[in-house]
């Protein structure tokens, strides 16, 4: 199969690497990639966001399937221009990826569709937003209503600095007050044909910046899976009690959602609740979750692009575990420092087990090196019989790789190790 993968970041070089390990031998373009992914497939300088440019591409180059990355596109619409020009594509169209662009818009489908979630209000002034602080109270959760990239979440015991949040992205439209809920955190992938559902593995991620779940909120610092710890009822409840219902709830509204349903989700001592919904793949989730997986990926990419779920059996998934640990700039999440050279990326890679998903990297071909070019610079991806392994395996690697002011958590998974 010939497909185009749209996205630049470890996520999308997790997607392309599970679908280089089918036996199947696929031809897989990456755009517009970056310089990890350009050592693995052809990566071409295109505009993931025009929807236009995409199809030219695609109709031009007999491109099979075509799979949406990151959340602009999904949200601009470019599923829906391929789409109408007959282009199977793995990615809901804009109406339905305001899951994920509006939390508005997903608060009002899990209310329509009886999904249990949190209390929130809207607030589109700095009253309306102390005023909501003030009727849930603490710890205060704040959201951006928007993308925001990852951290347009802050979650406080300090009002001021709830009110900080609030008026910075108001700045950018309104955002939501939500009372606070209090458990572990799991994230749930489900694909989706826009009708029926098949879940992958659970995931736990890390969002905090620092070790014991400290300093400012990222788009994700590591995470592990599977996860010994849930219930094995946990999958067929959260398919039964929320991802059918937005689902089939979306398809109500004739706006059908084709693609990856993420669930972030919260175990209360009242149920399984819903955090936030994504309308993608989740990073740094997609790392730990794809290796697993022994099910061929670009068959539940296709069955979901071309209405063709129905009937087909949940995915399997390798018995063995796999942890993930991303390497930032220094300086993230703030205003990162990035041009500086990363060394020993083959070193790392050579550790038994081990892989590298890059996200923010470039090749400098004056000096022949690497260099980062963002926040999140890459993952290292280690698989293991036990986390214990996949652990140390990781952090082998993550020594091996040298990167000035270059920092990450070494407490990922450290608690299910133990």
């Amino acid at each position: 199969m010939k497909i185009l993968v749209l996205g630049s970041g470890a996520r999308e070089h997790a997607i392309i690497t599970a679908l280089l390990s089918e036996e199947a031998g696929h031809e897989i373009i990456a755009a517009p990639g970056n310089a990890g992914i350009a050592r693995d497939v052809p990566v071409i300088a295109l505009d993931p966001l025009d929807a236009q440019v995409v199809a030219n591409f695609a109709i031009e180059e007999n491109i099979e399937l075509v799979v949406i990355g990151p959340e602009a596109p999904l949200v601009a619409g470019v599923a829906d221009g391929l789409r109408t020009r007959g282009i199977p594509v793995f990615g809901p169209g804009k109406a339905a990826a305001q899951l994920e662009g509006s939390k508005t818009f997903a608060k009002r489908i899990m209310d329509e569709a009886g999904v249990p979630t949190g209390r929130a209000v809207r607030a589109a002034t700095l009253l309306e937003v102390e005023e909501a602080l003030d009727a849930f109270g603490a710890p205060y959760v704040v959201k951006a209503d928007g993308l925001a990239a990852g951290k347009g979440v802050m979650v406080t015991e300090d009002r001021e600095a709830a009110v900080a949040h609030s008026t910075y992205w108001l700045e950018h439209g309104s955002v939501l007050v939500e009372e606070f809920l209090d458990g572990q955190e799991v994230s749930l992938f489900l694909i989706s044909d826009g009708h029926n559902v098949l879940p992958l593995s659970p995931a736990q991620d890390y969002k905090r910046l620092l070790d014991g779940d400290a300093g400012p909120n990222t788009g994700g610092m590591g995470a592990y899976s599977p996860l010994p710890w849930l219930p094995e009822t946990f999958v067929d409840e959260v398919i039964r009690t929320i991802a059918v219902p937005t689902v089939r709830q979306l398809a109500k509204e004739q706006t059908p959602f084709i693609g990856l349903l993420y669930c972030g989700l919260i175990v209360t001592n009242r149920g399984i609740r819903v955090i936030e919904f994504n309308a993608r793949f989740g990073d740094p989730e997609t790392q730990v979750v794809l290796p697993r997986l022994v099910t061929p990926l670009s068959e539940l990419l296709f069955g979901a692009a071309t209405g063709a779920l129905a009937g087909v059996a949940h995915p399997e998934f390798a018995l063995d575990v796999a942890v993930t640990v991303v390497l930032a700039s220094e300086n993230y999440p703030e205003t990162p420092i990035t041009g500086r050279v990363i060394t020993g990326l083959d070193a790392a890679a050579a550790v038994p087990e081990v892989t590298i998903a890059h996200a923010a990297t470039a090749f400098d071909l004056a000096t022949g090196s690497y260099i980062a070019t963002g926040g999140r610079v890459l993952s290292v991806v280690a698989r293991g019989t036990t986390f214990a392994e996949a652990r140390a395996r990781a952090y082998e690697a993550l020594d091996l790789i040298g990167l000035e002011g270059g920092q990450y958590r070494t407490d990922i998974a450290a608690r299910v190790a133990r």
